[in-house]
């Protein structure tokens, strides 16, 4: 579904080498976590799969289409929720269809059939204000949900939770995905988060900051299929598959 080929970019201001030749696959009903040390270009990887940065070489493309440098392709959500303080979650999670040039009420009922499966049903009329932090990235991911993309990327949407929250919030992702066929490119600083979440674990390696940029330094598969993954975290196969991870950080 989704392909990057020979990524090679630089920070937004070009002043420096972040990525080279990095590659990517992306199946439909994925969700593929990207990992790495900080700085070694996790985001910037991001900004070039949503067409916000336009990289130095290389291709990204959208179900066989060329996305490279063209927005809003892809969805992405971004690691701060965003929602506007001055909108309820109902109209917050409407934005893109608004934007789109559907009518509010059009999109209100459009949105409201998805409200109860991202557990929303019960705050629609509530503040961002009134949220708790899992609630406003439910809300967040459903407003990029509505963007209508074949493929979402998702920077750290779970690093602002509590542990016991983000484990909570992984089990709902990986079902939610099932259900809805989501195709999810993720970015974590969590192998635990990484491993337990996705099918495929790709691992970057460089350091950016001192003239190295990052290459991919091994593709770990999960062997195990999402939804059999009831207390994942503790058995042998998370364990190895988190060593593997590790070895190559």
């Amino acid at each position: 579904l989704l392909r990057a080929e020979g990524v090679s970019a630089s920070y937004a201001d070009g002043a420096a080498p972040v990525l080279d030749g990095v590659s990517l696959e992306l199946d439909k009903g994925q969700i593929v976590a990207v990992v790495g040390r900080s700085g070694c270009g996790k985001t910037t990887l991001l900004h070039v799969l949503a067409g916000l940065i336009e990289p130095a070489a290389g291709t990204v493309t959208l179900a066989g289409e060329d996305v490279t440098g063209r927005p809003g392709r892809i969805g992405y959500m971004f690691q701060d929720d965003l929602l506007l303080p001055n909108r309820t979650v109902i109209d917050n999670v409407c934005l893109p269809l608004e934007l789109g040039g559907m009518r509010r009420d059009q999109a209100r009922e459009r949105a409201r059939g998805l409200l109860d499966r991202f557990g929303l049903a019960e705050v629609e009329r509530a503040w961002p204000a009134q949220l708790s932090g899992g609630m406003r990235q439910r809300a967040a991911l459903l407003r990029t949900y509505l963007m209508g993309t074949q493929a979402i990327l998702l920077d750290e949407p779970f690093s602002a939770l509590d542990a016991y929250m983000r484990r909570d919030m992984r089990a709902w992702l990986s079902e939610l995905v099932g259900e809805l066929g989501l195709s999810v490119v993720l970015i974590t600083h969590d192998v635990d988060e990484a491993v337990a979440l996705s099918d495929r674990v790709v691992v970057l390696a460089g350091e950016p900051a001192a003239g190295r940029p990052s290459t991919v330094a091994g593709v770990v598969d999960v062997p195990v299929a999402r939804s059999s993954r009831h207390d994942f975290d503790l058995t042998d196969e998370f364990l190895a598959c988190k060593r593997e991870v590790m070895a190559l950080l």
